[in-house]
Formats: C-alpha cells, structure tokens, sequence
C-alpha cells in the first residue's frame, strides 16, 4: 500500500512539472532553429526568457541565450523574426 502511495506521488509531481519544462524545452529549440535559418549561430541553447515588458498582443518578445552569444528575438506571427545581438 505505502509503494503505491509513493508511486502515485512520483506521478502526480511528474505530471505537474513534466509540462511546463517541456515547453519551455519547445520554446528554447524553437528559438534557436528560427535565427539559424535567419543566419545567426546559435551553438548551444542555454535559455530563454520572455521579456513581458516588450512583448504586446501579437508581438512576443524573447531573450535567447546560446553558449556564444545572446539575442533578443522578436516575433510577429508568421513573418521572420528581428534578431538583435545584445551580448
């Protein structure tokens, strides 16, 4: 009885988390992908962030952090993002 207690709590704090750090997962290599195919070298995804102050309906604003540089990633839905290198 205690093992399946226990088990059934490893899947309720899995599934709780689980989501959310797939998604940011998502968001980073999908990031990372777009400002590839735009020309700018992204080695190893570190992190990103979403910069709220920037971002407005329709408009999402993105700090992008690689191993050699970061980039602040604005995207309006379906067009080429405007990359700018901020260190």
């Amino acid at each position: 009885m205690l093992r399946l207690v226990g088990f059934a709590l490893i899947l309720l704090v899995s599934g709780l988390t689980g989501p959310a750090a797939q998604a940011r997962e998502t968001v980073k290599s999908m990031l990372a992908a777009q400002i590839r195919t735009q020309g700018f070298v992204c080695d190893k995804t570190i992190k990103a962030m979403k910069d709220a102050r920037r971002s407005k309906p329709d408009y999402e604003v993105w700090v992008l952090r690689c191993s050699n540089a970061t980039y602040r990633v604005g995207r309006f839905p379906d067009l080429s993002a405007k990359v700018e290198v901020v260190r």
